[in-house]
């Protein structure tokens, strides 16, 4: 396979490790890397559900133990038969158009600014501390705003974590339980989403996606343990800041003509 292919895997690889737990829209960033490193169509949409998973493994791997502990808990501690019942979810649906993602970029970065401007304000006390003290109605209502996460560049992390601050849960709460939340989801879109292209899952696509598989898992592995110290001890500001300015660049190349989006 030619190396420029290996190259891209790479670089499409990191750039999904890198943006899938935080709040900017991985599937916005990997259209518009995509389209920068002109790299589209069908193959390429394959290519990005498939490495999703490198990134859910990440957080597998992460959180090994509570997840064992969550299977052999299942039917005797309340505890972990909670957490399963908390991470039903729903199927993400893609869709492709830069534009369309630079505008949602900026509105999601000007909504997370609005929500950390209220919370520094009234010296934001959360009501949940912990993921295990979240309730089924908690979870039911981050559920619902992930749901917003099938609107191209608004973010499925951004639209738990941003959603879980505003119904009372921690900065860590409303992280962890992004994380465990994407487990089902993107596994499932995942799963769902490479048999509806298996016609497309040739031998020769098979290196790339194993090599962008490998490096999205290591890059997000990064990710999520650097968020969870951030969170401690930081706001979310600073990534509503990067979308707003990653968007509007977008905005303006597109409108003055610099790129053909």
């Amino acid at each position: 396979m030619d190396w420029i292919l290996y190259l891209k895997a790479v670089i499409l690889g990191i750039v999904e490790g890198l943006t899938e737990f935080l709040p900017v829209s991985s599937t916005g960033h990997l259209i518009v890397a995509g389209s920068l490193l002109d790299y589209t169509g069908q193959e390429a949409d394959t290519f990005y559900i498939a490495i999703q998973a490198g990134a859910i493994f990440a957080v597998c791997w992460h959180y090994r133990q509570r997840l064992i502990d969550v299977c052999l808990g299942l039917f005797s501690d309340k505890v972990q038969q909670r957490l399963a019942v908390l991470v039903a979810s729903y199927i993400k649906k893609w869709l492709f158009n830069p534009i369309a993602v630079a505008t949602a970029l900026v509105v999601g970065g000007v909504i997370i600014l609005i929500v950390e401007y209220y919370q520094d304000k009234k010296t934001y006390k959360p009501r949940v501390e912990t993921m295990d003290d979240m309730s089924w109605k908690d979870a039911l209502k981050v559920g619902f705003l992930q749901c917003l996460a099938m609107i191209p560049g608004t973010s499925r992390s951004g639209a738990t974590i941003i959603g879980g601050l505003c119904i009372g849960l921690s900065r860590k709460a409303a992280t962890e339980f992004s994380f465990f939340l994407a487990i089902p989801t993107i596994f499932g879109a995942t799963v769902y989403d490479l048999w509806k292209s298996r016609d497309v899952l040739t031998a020769t696509a098979l290196p790339m996606i194993s090599v962008g598989f490998i490096v999205s898992f290591f890059s997000a592995l990064v990710v999520v343990r650097w968020l969870l110290h951030y969170v401690s001890k930081h706001d979310f500001s600073p990534f509503g800041w990067y979308r707003i300015f990653f968007g509007g660049v977008i905005l303006l190349t597109w409108w003055t003509g610099l790129v053909q989006w």
